[in-house]
């Protein structure tokens, strides 16, 4: 008899975020779970607790409870599983998008061929395949008194045009390798924005992966002085780990504990929201990111989850530079790769008028980044992320230049 169907390898649900350390952003590798319920990789919890930064010795990182000592933190089997089939179900769905991406190269390729063999018919380089050789070679035929002679010149008529037929058929095959190719990527294709459609269309999403040049915003710095604002850190959500200076537009990673009581309203990594709120209107402000190596910068609801990262959530939406020559654009989870430019200032358009966010590189002249419809069904704070690891690295809200 036979059993159940096990369904899918990896629950359609499964998020990388569910199966992350917040320490190193990271799949979990040897999950540790604590006895308060949050589970971290055993060495990110053993490198955080030697460095004395998760607040009382021997805390958790999340909710700060106390914790067992090192060498009692044993691997959770389960989520250990788990991570394993989600790396196994990313390593799949690789190799699907390398056969997807072979096939477009595949159909390039004919078409590139297609394109030479139509072109060499048109030039008619080949000797044998016109009409003056062939009378030519016939008349040499007929002239010849010799039997052989007569055979060997009646012959190569039929030769003359075995090049120009063997043309005709290579083209003929090609041009139905052609059609099938096409008919099958067009299928796909068609299904595949089928699906991209109804994904964004769906109420739970409202991510747009492409710039959105309707109603573009300005262009020129002076052009945004109207809407200039210069908000402020707030100082109940930053983590312990960064330090906020007087005016509260510079932010900085720690290089000591911070003594800040720990409340609900603190992110648990690096990262800090601006006290301003916005639910209507348009408003522009800019970040210098010189003197930080790993970034983010965006706009997030008050209520996004304490524990998650910027752009990883319904609720925000960022632009983030690793550190690795690589800038990409966040929101659901998402991630469109931008570029390998890093901006050194980065202008925030927020038009919650026509329901749209712009990011721009700032300098003599404004470059366009990317471009997202955004919802304000909350209000939505400025937010920024900082690589924790780092210490010294800091974001300045500076004021705008018009």
């Amino acid at each position: 008899m036979a059993g159940p169907d096990p369904g899918p390898a990896v629950p359609v649900w499964l998020a990388e975020d569910d199966l992350g350390c917040i320490i190193c952003h990271g799949l979990l590798a040897w999950p540790a779970t604590l006895p308060c319920g949050h589970s971290f990789c055993r060495d990110c919890l053993k490198g955080l607790w030697a460095a004395g930064c998760a607040g009382p010795p021997r805390s958790c990182p999340t909710c700060r409870a106390s914790a067992a000592e090192p060498r009692q933190l044993r691997k959770n089997t389960m989520l250990q599983e788990l991570v394993d089939k989600y790396s196994r179900a990313l390593r799949e769905a690789a190799a699907q998008k390398s056969i997807k991406e072979v096939g477009r190269e595949l159909t390039e390729l004919v078409e590139q061929l297609v394109g030479i063999v139509r072109n060499l018919q048109s030039q008619k380089h080949l000797p044998e395949s016109g009409p003056e050789n062939e009378r030519s070679t016939l008349s040499m035929g007929m002239s010849s008194s010799d039997g052989a002679d007569l055979a060997l010149a009646s012959s190569k008529p039929v030769t003359s045009d075995t090049p120009e037929r063997k043309m005709k058929d290579i083209l003929h095959d090609l041009e139905e390798i052609q059609k099938k190719l096409q008919e099958n990527f067009t299928w796909k294709g068609a299904l595949e924005e089928h699906l991209q459609v109804e994904l964004q269309e769906a109420p739970s999403s409202s991510s747009h992966p492409l710039p959105d040049h309707s109603c573009p915003a300005p262009r020129r710095a002076f052009q945004f002085a109207q809407w200039a604002i210069s908000p402020t850190f707030d100082l109940r959500s930053h983590s312990c780990s960064l330090e906020v200076s007087e005016d509260c537009r510079v932010v900085t990673v720690s290089h000591w504990p911070q003594t800040h009581l720990w409340n609900h309203e603190r992110f648990v990594t690096c990262q800090v929201l601006c006290s301003q709120a916005f639910s209507s209107g348009q408003q522009y402000w800019e970040v210098d990111t010189q003197h930080c190596s790993h970034w983010a910068v965006g706009v997030a609801s008050w209520g996004m989850r304490r524990t998650q990262i910027l752009g990883r959530t319904k609720d925000s939406y960022c632009v983030e530079w690793k550190g690795n020559s690589q800038l990409s654009a966040w929101h659901m989870v998402q991630e469109t790769v931008l570029g390998s430019d890093r901006p050194k200032v980065v202008g925030i358009w927020l038009d919650l008028e026509e329901g749209k966010l712009a990011f721009y590189s700032v300098a003599d002249q404004e470059t366009l980044l990317y471009e997202c419809p955004v919802s304000a069904s909350s209000p939505l704070h400025p937010a920024f992320w900082l690589y924790g690891l780092n210490p010294g690295n800091s974001l300045t809200i500076r004021p705008v230049n018009v």
